[in-house]
């Protein structure tokens, strides 16, 4: 049987789903599994299950089966993993270890603005005694609210009263924005060195996962370091080809 690449694979599945076949996307969901797991390992240990995580993510896969193009042009794992990881992060974001009262959560933002004003009019630093006292509050209250909002602050509540403006919105996130993208180069390195014959495979093992010489290389394969020398330039042609 004529074997066929991944991309070939996904196309012919992705071409059933938009015929409105939901046994293709099952399968879609299935043979891509791999895809999610890679994304969702690289938000481990911030305070959800790997398990969950992997759910998590699959939303985003699905989400990416349903709104693909065929017209792209651009391979599915690409259009999938910013999919993938934003559902990730949104679900961090949002639904984090960390619970905050939502009574706290008003009375932290009736603070900060309560602080911002007398920043912006006075030009001064208030007492945290201060602004109690303006938003009616003890200082107890006062203190606990500040610290309620202090991880979400700069994130998601208004900048300085205006309601269509978020401290989110104005400052840059830059492991957001290049997390995808990373994702994106290591699935296309690999699956690029994926194709290489096994020679050039076995020499890109040994020189760049288990960081042996040339000279070792050589040893290993039982050629001369000439010879993985000229190699090794076959190969990084082909791979920025490949890549390009």
């Amino acid at each position: 049987m004529e074997q066929i690449s991944i991309y070939e694979r996904n196309t012919e599945l992705l071409e059933r789903v938009k015929a409105g076949d939901t046994e293709a996307e099952a399968i879609l969901v299935e043979e891509n599994a791999g895809l999610v797991r890679t994304v969702a390992r690289r938000f481990l240990d911030r305070g959800t299950e790997y398990e969950d995580l992997v759910q998590i993510g699959t939303i985003g896969m699905i989400k990416a089966i349903r709104s693909f193009s065929l017209e792209r042009g651009t391979a599915f794992s690409t259009y999938a993993v910013p999919l993938i990881v934003g559902e990730i992060r949104r679900h961090l974001r949002d639904d984090g270890p960390v619970k905050v009262s939502r009574i706290y959560k008003r009375q932290g933002v009736s603070l900060m603005h309560e602080k911002n004003r007398i920043l912006s009019e006075e030009g001064r630093e208030p007492g945290i005694a201060e602004l109690a006292a303006a938003c009616g509050l003890s200082v107890e209250e006062a203190a606990i609210s500040l610290d309620a909002i202090s991880p979400v602050t700069s994130l998601s509540d208004f900048v300085y009263g205006e309601d269509s403006v978020t401290y989110e919105g104005v400052i840059a996130d830059e492991e957001s924005e290049n997390e995808s993208e990373r994702i994106c180069d290591r699935i296309a390195l690999s699956q690029s060195i994926g194709k290489l014959p096994p020679l050039w495979r076995k020499i890109v093992l040994l020189r760049y996962y288990r960081n042996m010489t040339q000279q070792q290389t050589a040893a290993a394969l039982g050629l001369t370091q000439v010879k993985v020398s000229r190699e090794e330039k076959k190969i990084l042609a082909e791979l920025r080809k490949e890549l390009s």
